[in-house]
């Protein structure tokens, strides 16, 4: 059995963070939209994703540099507010002492992951076993992500859990013939 955490909204409580930094730098550029319309657009997308779709909502290029202010603004913002959703820490250890093994598949780079577990006092639960978008040809809501991780694990998909805080993974999930179990943090319950 393996247990597949998403990252974001999951271990650690970052989405209304980023989706605010998001936001502010969209509005930046030209393209004001609220926090709930940038979580409905991007949450649990990856990067490919987020320019992609910008610059269509835009309806020109972004500029150059667009992702990487946004993602220094982020980082910022989550060096100060980032923390790890309550009683996360203490379920992961719970599975690990019931000998259930588990990863982290995340939208996110690995870089950004290693910085928000690392200041949340996850990393080293997970080390080595983390997955991003960025290792698969398609990110979230297709399956490669998921299946990548199971494969590079040695667990048979359908021995898999995961754990999704957003419609994309949960699709993700189910078309990797996963049980997906949402997590309803920023996404309401029937979304």
């Amino acid at each position: 059995m393996l247990v597949v955490f998403d990252c974001d909204g999951v271990l650690v409580d970052s989405e209304l963070i980023s989706n605010r930094v998001l936001t502010d730098t969209l509005g930046s550029v030209g393209l004001p939209l609220t926090i709930e319309q940038s979580i409905q657009e991007f949450m649990g997308r990856d990067a490919r994703h987020l320019v992609r779709r910008s610059a269509e909502l835009l309806a020109r290029p972004l500029p150059e540099d667009f992702y990487e202010r946004y993602a220094a603004a982020r980082d910022a913002a989550l060096e100060t507010e980032l923390r790890a959703v309550a009683g996360v820490a203490q379920a992961v250890d719970a599975l690990h002492a019931a000998g259930v093994a588990t990863c982290v598949a995340s939208s996110g780079s690995v870089r950004k992951m290693r910085f928000t577990l690392g200041l949340t006092g996850l990393w080293d639960r997970f080390e080595g076993r983390v997955f991003s978008a960025e290792e698969v040809d398609h990110g979230k809501p297709a399956p490669d992500l998921f299946l990548h991780a199971a494969r590079t694990l040695g667990v048979d998909p359908t021995r898999c859990a995961v754990i999704e805080g957003n419609p994309a993974g949960v699709e993700a999930a189910n078309a990797a013939g996963m049980l997906a179990l949402g997590y309803a943090g920023v996404t309401p319950a029937a979304g």
